[in-house]
């Protein structure tokens, strides 16, 4: 249950305690319910939003990045979108974001996103919050510039991972992508 989920319920059972109380020292104005039923309204919006967003980040995440239909981005994306990468980066637009994250499959062809154990947003759906997984293996050169390459080590790696979302009309404008990029290094046996 989301919290705009737990809050409409709450506002449901005052609004109808607040209706059918026969208490001789409670005194309720037709406004003060007006207000709380207006505010059900918004809240059962939101989470219709807040639905709707969730979906199309399970969506981004294990159909769309794992299989890198990379033309089908603008579907949770803007065209402007702003990306704040884990090891500092800060990109805009939607064409650098794919490419940056298509660097990502050039080396470990069979990176993946399956779960996200943790799918959260606030009242409204303007922002999410999901945690994943990311899996792959190192199976092909890493290229690091200069026509150089580090050859594959063959280790695979498994980390935790989360994207925090801003949203307007069902679309991303901005994200923010967080995993540990020593644990990740480590893990394809690149660390110290």
């Amino acid at each position: 249950m989301t919290i705009g989920t737990f809050t409409a319920l709450a506002s449901i059972v005052s609004v109808a305690a607040l209706i059918s109380c026969n208490c001789k020292n409670t005194s309720v104005s037709q406004s003060e319910i007006d207000s709380l039923r207006n505010q059900i309204k918004v809240l059962t919006a939101g989470n219709e939003t807040v639905a709707k967003n969730l979906q199309t980040f399970d969506t981004l995440d294990y159909t769309i990045f794992t299989n890198q239909q990379w033309v089908r981005f603008h579907e949770s994306h803007s065209k402007d979108i702003k990306v704040n990468w884990p090891d500092g980066h800060f990109t805009v637009g939607l064409d650098r974001h794919i490419e940056d994250l298509k660097a990502l499959f050039v080396y470990a062809p069979d990176t993946r996103i399956k779960q996200h154990p943790i799918r959260f947003a606030n009242s409204t759906g303007e922002w999410t919050a999901v945690t994943g997984v990311m899996e792959g293996t190192f199976t092909k050169p890493m290229p690091i510039g200069g026509g150089k390459f580090i050859q594959p080590t063959g280790k695979s790696f498994k980390l935790p991972m989360c994207t925090i979302g801003h949203w307007k009309d069902g679309i991303m404008f901005e994200e923010s992508l967080f995993w540990d990029n020593q644990t990740y290094m480590n893990q394809l046996g690149l660390g110290k």
